[in-house]
């Protein structure tokens, strides 16, 4: 079985490829150039699916700086220390991210013959983006089976995605026992120039949260 994995160099799209790895995909990685203000996640990328055996690691550039609408994307300064509790959703929201990114890997999968998307969203400890929640993820399934054309033969693609309901926590853990490495991973919304997190935006606090309720260090913090 084949399966297009979304690979951003994180712990979670990591974890997630090792689960659909154990369940016996064969799978080809597809990694976003988005115009994202660093480049150490696409390094991590490059890393995690070496550590993976990834059968074909994709590369594209599709740049979303001309839309903006993100501090991932511009200059603006990345939310530090922002309680997370809040509710509302945070300007490292960007516009439409993860419909774009399943949209080419839907594309590479119809080409590849594949009908199962891997995505590591989570919908429990996240910073609140719409494009994370199970509504979400049924909806595009739905639009997989109008809008290729295997889905008009009658072919049906499901999104796989293993952590939706699992806090940061159990996603740490479960990547444990599948022996990964998270050394190898990157979260940092805005890291310094030496590419070490910054530990106060959204996603540096989600993974220490992580790591502190698993009960283990966070192998980055010790290199």
């Amino acid at each position: 079985m084949r399966a297009v994995v979304l690979l951003s160099g994180g712990l979670d799209s990591y974890t997630a490829a090792a689960i659909a790895k154990a369940q016996r995909f064969t799978l080809f990685a597809l990694t976003v150039h988005y115009g994202q203000r660093h480049a150490r996640e696409i390094e991590a990328a490059r890393a995690v699916a070496r550590a993976l055996g990834i059968e074909r690691h994709l590369e594209l550039e599709v740049d979303l700086r001309a839309i903006g609408g993100s501090s991932l994307t511009s200059d603006a300064a990345v939310p530090r220390d922002r309680d997370l509790e809040a509710g509302d959703i945070p300007s490292t929201y960007v516009p439409a991210r993860n419909t774009i990114f399943l949209s080419l890997a839907l594309g590479w999968a119809e080409v590849l013959g594949a009908r199962d998307l891997v995505i590591g969203v989570n919908a429990l400890d996240y910073s609140g983006y719409p494009d994370c929640r199970p509504e979400f993820i049924r909806a595009f399934e739905r639009l997989a089976d109008v809008a290729t054309r295997a889905g008009v033969e009658g072919e049906r693609f499901r999104v796989h995605t293993p952590l939706l309901a699992l806090g940061k926590a159990d996603i740490i853990r479960r990547g444990l026992e599948l022996g990964l490495d998270y050394g190898l991973t990157h979260s940092c919304y805005d890291p310094t120039p030496a590419g070490r997190p910054c530990g106060t935006c959204d996603s540096c606090v989600l993974r220490a949260k992580g790591f502190r309720e698993a009960g283990v260090p966070d192998p980055v913090l010790l290199g």
